[in-house]
This record gives C-alpha cells, sequence and structure tokens, in this order.
C-alpha cells in the first residue's frame, strides 16, 4: 500500500484551520464549494466535482485543534478505501499541517495526479487560513 504524506506551514491560529477543515464555510473556500459536510463523527461528508460519482468521506475521527480523519466510502474506485487525515500542531509561530492520504492499493498516473492536487489544496488552505476575514 502506498500513502501520499504532504505538510504545510500556515501563520494563522490553530481553530481557524481546524474550522476551514471541518466546516462547510471553509472547505467551500478552498476544495469545491458543492458540499454538504458535517463537523460529527460519523457524518458522511459528500463533495462534487462533476464528476459522474459524488466523493463520500466518512468522518471517523475528530480531535478538535488537533485532527481529522475521513475514511472514502465512495468516489473514483481508486479512493474508495482510502483515509485522509489532517493533523495539526503548532510550532514556531505556526501550524503544521500534515496531511495523510493512506491506503493507496498501487501507485498510478492517478496517484501521483493526486498527490499534486493535494499539494495545491495544501496551498489553498494556507492561502485562505491567512488572509481570510476569519484569521482577523
Amino acid at each position: 500500500m502506498a500513502n501520499i504524506e504532504l505538510v504545510n506551514y500556515i501563520k494563522a491560529p490553530i481553530s481557524t484551520v481546524y474550522q476551514t477543515l471541518t466546516t462547510r464555510e471553509g472547505l467551500a473556500q478552498i476544495w469545491t464549494k458543492r458540499l454538504n459536510v458535517k463537523p460529527q463523527v460519523g457524518f458522511i461528508n459528500e463533495f462534487d466535482f462533476n464528476e459522474p460519482e459524488l466523493t463520500k468521506m466518512k468522518i471517523l475521527e475528530l480531535e478538535e485543534n488537533k485532527k481529522i480523519v475521513w475514511e472514502c466510502i465512495e468516489s473514483d474506485k481508486e479512493w474508495v478505501g482510502t483515509t485522509i487525515s489532517f493533523e495539526l500542531s503548532e510550532r514556531n509561530n505556526k501550524v503544521a499541517v500534515l496531511l495523510t492520504h493512506a491506503d493507496w492499493r498501487a501507485i498510478t498516473e492517478y496517484y501521483k495526479w493526486c498527490n499534486y492536487n493535494w499539494a495545491m489544496f495544501l496551498q489553498r488552505l494556507g492561502n485562505y487560513c491567512e488572509h481570510s476575514s476569519i484569521n482577523q
């Protein structure tokens, strides 16, 4: 099994980063505007990327300002059964966001494309958290 593991350092309060990753308002700014999310363990977040299928992520774990874990239960076949986690910690007046997309069955072209897109996701997360009005 393969994992995608990326880190970004964000100059914003850890609560801002956590809220952005767990709320409709935040995720709509950095991922897709067509979504149904709720910060509740067991809830199935739905993301519409204008693909044939919705991407559905079951929330497995929420530890406020520390950790978020999703399990992909519906999406592209390569995503189904994988987990996405965000681990947050404060270091040197910045929030370290460790994103892990785990349990890929193979390193495919799609895996490599997703690796790139997760990096872009973390960049949008940082830009939004550092420059949005919720950080003021």
